[in-house]
């Protein structure tokens, strides 16, 4: 394990002024996507797509990495120069997605945990070969009556600290993503408590696995009220009680935190980023982002499955890469929605 590499890779992913394309979504999830705009989901259709977002010129400036799927790791562009190649040529670190989705706990109604241990060393051995650079793994917590249980944080926080463990054995940096969803009439507070017991578990789960933190990433929720809450927190509030609650339970060994948007809008993911670094004073973490469908919406409409869209649906793209390095400095203002791309 060479610990000055995994630190050096963790900090140019949280660089600042830059963040992670999460362009790591499963054959069903894409498909889902690809049928808001009438697009077949073929695996064609699917590399086409993943190449206009990857040579869109000057994304670079924005974005650190990009995570990808198995699919995605071992596909190319029309003329046949590997993705991961592709991407480190423009010095974008390849990613890849290792879990193999979130399963029903048993015994646990209304809880899930995320599988994918087995082999996994064997896979990481072949990504790494293949050009990844890091990896990401998913665990979900669903806020509900009698959940989540202090077992159903447990199981995720080992889960996940094993795979972090042998990411950093094969020289991969693990980001660590601990997901408690916004689905449900949660209120912000419940939501914090939630987040901060699942941090404390994952966190204590890291240590006993020996994880190397200045070698990770965290990818996690923001801190919001349920989507279904009659009163839902302002903008200030949420970057409040995450900053709040990042004081409270995360290590300052940590690099960043690379949140993901979790099914808000495109703008407020990006409203939300900037608040907290606007406000942010002497944090031991870079605060940055690892979006997929805040990052994607509009250049997905854009595009339409059409290859004279492709400047178009870029165009959409980099415009959200851009104003996301923005609210890294917290600088994004709300009428820079309005410029053009």
């Amino acid at each position: 394990m060479n610990l000055e590499k995994l630190e050096r890779v963790a900090r140019r992913l949280v660089a600042e002024g830059k963040g992670i394309l999460a362009a790591d979504e499963s054959n069903p999830t894409i498909e889902k996507r690809f049928s808001t705009i009438g697009v077949e989901s073929t695996e064609e259709n699917r590399r086409a797509y993943r190449e206009l977002l990857f040579t869109a010129e000057g994304f670079e400036q924005y974005i650190s990495g990009v995570i990808l799927f198995d699919e995605t790791l071992r596909q190319s562009t029309r003329d046949g120069i590997p993705f991961p190649a592709l991407l480190a040529e423009r010095g974008v670190m390849p990613g890849i997605k290792v879990d193999r989705g979130a399963k029903a706990l048993a015994g646990f109604a209304g809880e899930k945990v995320t599988e994918g241990l087995d082999g996994l060393r064997d896979r990481l051995a072949e990504y790494a070969e293949l050009g990844a650079r890091f990896a990401k793994w998913r665990a979900v917590i669903t806020i509900g009556d009698g959940i989540p249980t202090r077992y159903g944080m447990k199981a995720n926080a080992h889960a996940l600290a094993r795979y972090a463990a042998l990411c950093q054995e094969a020289d991969i940096v693990p980001i660590v993503e601990p997901e408690v969803l916004m689905d449900g009439g949660h209120s912000i507070d419940r939501c914090r408590h939630v987040t901060a017991e699942t941090l404390k578990h994952v966190f204590a789960a890291l240590f006993d696995h020996c994880v190397y933190l200045e070698g990770m990433l965290l990818k996690p929720n923001m801190v919001l009220s349920g989507i279904d809450c009659p009163e839902q927190a302002s903008v200030q509030e949420v970057a409040k009680a995450t900053i709040r609650t990042f004081r409270q339970v995360v290590p300052a060994a940590v690099p960043g935190a690379v949140f993901l948007s979790g099914g808000q809008s495109s703008e407020l993911a990006t409203a939300h980023l900037n608040a907290m670094n606007a406000m942010a004073e002497n944090l031991p973490w870079q605060l940055s982002f690892s979006y997929g469908r805040a990052l994607q919406e509009h250049a997905l409409k854009a595009w339409g499955g059409r290859a004279e869209n492709g400047p178009a649906a870029q165009q959409a793209f980099l415009k959200r890469a851009r104003l996301n390095g923005a609210a890294r400095f917290g600088r994004y203002r709300e009428e820079m929605e309005k410029e053009s791309a």
